[in-house]
């Protein structure tokens, strides 16, 4: 196998409480188990020799003279890489059956289904696990001819094979191989659990069973959106991203599936991403109600609601940048040395320290997301939300690390100010609206205070432009908020020559820098590439300032970035590839607030007769 295939080179799979990434070669290289956030059983995208990995190919000695391609099946997440060799074509279809439930389960079942539809083909099956991120050893147990299991150390891995595989145990790991003409089908399905009996067999008729059922419940899911514009098949796809990559137990979306895949290869930006963030989830619900998921967006609500009453934090700060997905504030940051990490790109985290980090926005992210819908709560959530914005206004006006979570020390962030605006004038309107018991004086009071402060302080004359901090003229992408959540008007004249000095320092061919590390140091080493997230914020800004023609353009350019099945890691390199943790939801939800916002300018400038 190659030792490190592109981060963009795969698909996702996922049941809605965990997910794999299958690589267009058929190799699994990434799989947690039994919750997103839990340890790997593969992870050779952070370590080739010490990751694990489970591959299953056509052809495995002469796999050069194949053609591989990846697909998903129209609308849902089931995943098939086909081999097209002089001798035959076949498939694999990598699914998990969605577990769309309130109950979490330590069982989980990946199956992979082989078919061959033309010829014969020779498939070869290699199975790897390493267990807690390649820390742990494991035994190997044979249960019968079809049937082996892994014992890890708190995880069970079973492997069956149903058709004409021949396991062939190899001390602590297993290949397989048989040959296929075409018609005939076999299947390899991975379950792990933590306890209790081995999964009984399945048949083939039982796998194209469940394999029907997972198409069911992706279409039937999607007939719930409402987007009707002229991207459906990437809105979609970005929308079955968001969902594959929320924990149904919670409700609580993480913001990539993966760790450690770095912001620049070689680099030392390799953060784990497997977790909630306040601000990432916040903005997710804007897409969901975007698109028709209600169900969805009101379940993050109850997740953040919960959070707000739960009490202070270990910092003393009401609420905290980022949760694990049940809600447990307790996130530390080790390294995994024992890792050479993605290409060489060291250190591996494991967990993340920006958990203890102050960033002011999150009140804002969390006043707007509970504010999309006219569902307020019980007068318990009440208080705790109205009491969280009494401390803010004992609280607002100080540094802190920022959206970027730099680590270079506090600032007064503009970014962190615009959404302390937010938080008062949400939670004003949500108390008049509602006629809840609110000191809205004093929140007015200080509402108008904040403005007044971005203003004078957040605004650089010798730029004409909103700056990242108040004792800088750096800009900074996050500002392209400002228009979303109304603190200026789109067409604001001040708002347009902020977005004129953003296409003169941090745009390039309508890809989106998030800041200068040079001129604004970080305090970290190294840099990174274009933010995809910011690229589609700036197609969404350019589209609201009324520049439709130039936004449209942008938009296309930014969807040539995309994967070959659609999906987007965090940034995009000097060379187009993509870099950082994958998928990332903050990238599919811009992706999605783009599209609408597009299809409303266009369908205006067209129906007006005016041009973009």
């Amino acid at each position: 196998m190659n030792a490190y295939p592109p981060i963009a080179d795969h698909g996702m799979v996922g049941d809605l409480q965990t997910a794999a990434l299958v690589s267009s070669k058929g190799t699994i290289d990434w799989w947690c188990t039994p919750r997103f956030d839990s340890p790997s059983v593969f992870a050779s995208l952070l370590d080739s020799e010490r990751g694990g990995y489970c591959r299953l190919s056509a052809d495995l000695a002469g796999e050069r003279r194949a053609t591989v391609r990846q697909l998903y099946l129209a609308d849902t997440a089931v995943l098939v890489t086909r081999f097209m060799a002089p001798d035959g074509v076949g498939e694999v279809a990598d699914f998990m059956a969605p577990l769309n439930t309130a109950t979490p389960t330590d069982r989980h079942r990946l199956v992979r289904l082989v078919r061959v539809v033309r010829g014969s083909l020779d498939f070869g099956l290699v199975c790897r696990p390493r267990f807690d991120y390649g820390r742990a050893p494991h035994t190997l147990e044979r249960i019968d001819e079809a049937s082996v299991v892994f014992h890890g150390p708190d995880t069970k891995l079973y492997l069956q094979t149903v058709g004409p595989f021949a396991l062939r145990p190899d001390d602590e790991d297993v290949t397989a191989s048989c040959t296929l003409a075409a018609g005939d089908t076999a299947a390899v399905v991975l379950t792990s659990a933590n306890e209790g009996p081995p999964p009984p067999l399945p048949s083939l008729d039982e796998i194209a069973g469940e394999l029907g059922s997972c198409r069911t419940f992706w279409h039937t899911w999607l007939r719930t959106s409402t987007y009707r514009g002229r991207w459906r098949d990437i809105v979609n796809r970005s929308a079955i991203t968001l969902k594959l990559l929320t924990y149904a137990p919670s409700g609580a979306p993480i913001a990539a599936l993966t760790m450690g895949l770095p912001e620049q290869v070689g680099g030392e930006r390799n953060w784990d991403y497997r977790f909630t963030w306040i601000r990432d989830a916040s903005l997710s619900v804007r897409a969901m109600m975007d698109l028709g998921f209600t169900d969805e967006a009101a379940a993050f609500r109850r997740w953040l609601r919960e959070r707000i009453s739960a009490g202070r934090t270990a910092s003393g700060e009401p609420l905290q940048i980022m949760y694990r997905i049940d809600g447990d504030p307790h996130l530390t940051e080790e390294i995994l040395d024992h890792l050479e990490g993605y290409a060489g790109s060291a250190p591996v985290r494991a967990g993340n320290a920006a958990a203890d980090q102050v960033q002011l926005d999150i009140y804002g992210e969390v006043a707007d997301a509970l504010a999309q819908t006219r569902e307020i709560g019980d007068i318990r959530g009440w208080k705790a939300f109205s009491d969280v914005l009494d401390w803010l206004a004992d609280n607002w006006d100080r540094p802190d690390e920022g959206i970027w979570e730099t680590r270079g020390g506090r600032q007064n962030f503009t970014y962190s100010r615009l959404m302390t605006w937010v938080a008062f004038d949400r939670g004003i309107h949500r108390a008049t609206a509602f006629s809840r018991p609110a000191d809205v004086a004093r929140w007015t009071e200080v509402r108008d205070t904040v403005f007044k402060q971005i203003i004078e302080r957040g605004w650089s004359e010798k730029r004409q432009a909103f700056v990242q901090h108040y004792a800088t003229d750096v800009l900074d992408a996050s500002l392209l908020l400002i228009p979303r959540v109304r603190f200026l008007s789109p067409t604001d004249p001040a708002w347009l020559t902020t977005l004129d000095a953003m296409d003169q320092e941090l745009v390039s061919d309508s890809l989106v820098y998030r800041y200068d590390p040079e001129a604004s140091p970080d305090g970290l080493r190294g840099s990174e590439g274009t933010f995809n997230l910011c690229s589609f914020l700036y197609i969404e800004a350019l589209a609201r300032a009324g520049r439709v023609q130039e936004a449209r353009y942008a938009f296309d350019k930014m969807l040539t970035y995309a994967n070959h099945v659609g999906l987007f890691a965090e940034e995009i390199g000097p060379s187009g590839e993509q870099l950082g943790n994958f998928p990332q939801a903050f990238t599919h939800l811009a992706l999605i607030a783009a599209a609408i916002a597009l299809d409303e300018s266009l369908d205006a400038t067209e129906g007006s007769g005016a041009r973009g």
